[in-house]
C-alpha cells in the first residue's frame, strides 16, 4: 500500500471545493492551494471530463510538471432539462452569476414541471509528474441521484446544494451535515475510486 502523502495542487479557485476535497481526500492526498500566478483556461469543454483534463494539464504546464495536480469539474444534470445545466452548471445564469443566481434561474426552468429527478456529478482528474517522463493521469467518476424541489431549503453547502434532495433523504443537501454529505457525495463516490487507484498505483 501507498504510505506516502501526495501533495497535489488543486487547479481550482473554488473555495467550497477545495475545503470538500481536502476532507474526502484526507489523509492520501494532501491539497494546497492553486498558486495565483497560475491562470486558469477558459472551461471550453464539452463534458465535464473534458474541462477537468483542461484544467489539470494548464496547471500541471504552469507548474513545470514538477508537482501533482488535482482537477475537479462537477456539474448538475436535470432529467426534464435533458440534461442542462450540466458543462454549464457554474454558470447557468451567465458567465458572471453567483450561486443564487444559478438556482434560481434552475428553478425557474422547472417551473410548472412534474419531473425532478437529477444527479450531480464529479469528474476528478489528477496529473503525476513521473521521474522517467509523464504524466501519469488518474481519473474517477462520481455521481448522486436526487431531486430538485421547489424552495431552497439549508444553509450548508454551496451551488445547487440547498435544492437537492439525494435519494434516500428526506432533507436537502444543505440541512445536511458535513459528515453526511461526505458520505453520499458525488465528489465522495469519485474521492473513494482516485484513492484507491493511488493505493493500486504504490502497492
Amino acid at each position: 500500500m501507498r504510505t506516502a502523502v501526495v501533495e497535489a495542487v488543486l487547479a481550482s479557485r473554488n473555495q467550497g471545493k477545495a475545503a470538500e476535497l481536502t476532507r474526502l481526500l484526507r489523509p492520501v492526498v494532501a491539497v494546497v492551494p492553486l498558486p495565483t500566478e497560475v491562470a486558469l483556461p477558459p472551461e471550453t469543454g464539452a463534458t465535464l471530463l473534458e474541462n477537468a483534463c483542461l484544467k489539470a494539464e494548464a496547471a500541471f504546464a504552469a507548474l513545470g510538471g514538477r508537482s501533482a495536480v488535482l482537477a475537479d469539474d462537477s456539474g448538475l444534470e436535470v432529467d426534464a432539462l435533458h440534461g442542462r445545466p450540466g458543462v454549464l452548471s457554474a454558470r447557468f445564469a451567465g458567465e458572471t452569476a453567483s450561486d443564487q443566481d444559478n438556482l434560481q434561474h434552475l428553478l425557474a426552468a422547472l417551473q410548472g414541471q412534474a419531473q425532478r429527478t437529477a444527479r450531480f456529478v464529479c469528474e476528478l482528474v489528477m496529473l503525476l509528474p513521473l521521474k522517467d517522463g509523464g504524466p501519469c493521469s488518474l481519473r474517477a467518476r462520481g455521481t448522486l441521484e436526487g431531486t430538485i424541489i421547489a424552495e431552497p431549503r439549508g444553509e450548508h453547502g454551496f451551488g445547487y446544494d440547498p435544492i437537492f434532495v439525494p435519494v434516500g433523504w428526506d432533507h436537502s443537501i444543505a440541512e445536511g451535515r458535513a459528515e453526511e454529505k461526505d458520505a453520499v457525495s458525488h465528489r465522495a463516490a469519485a474521492a473513494r475510486s482516485l484513492r484507491e487507484q493511488l493505493a493500486a498505483a504504490g502497492s
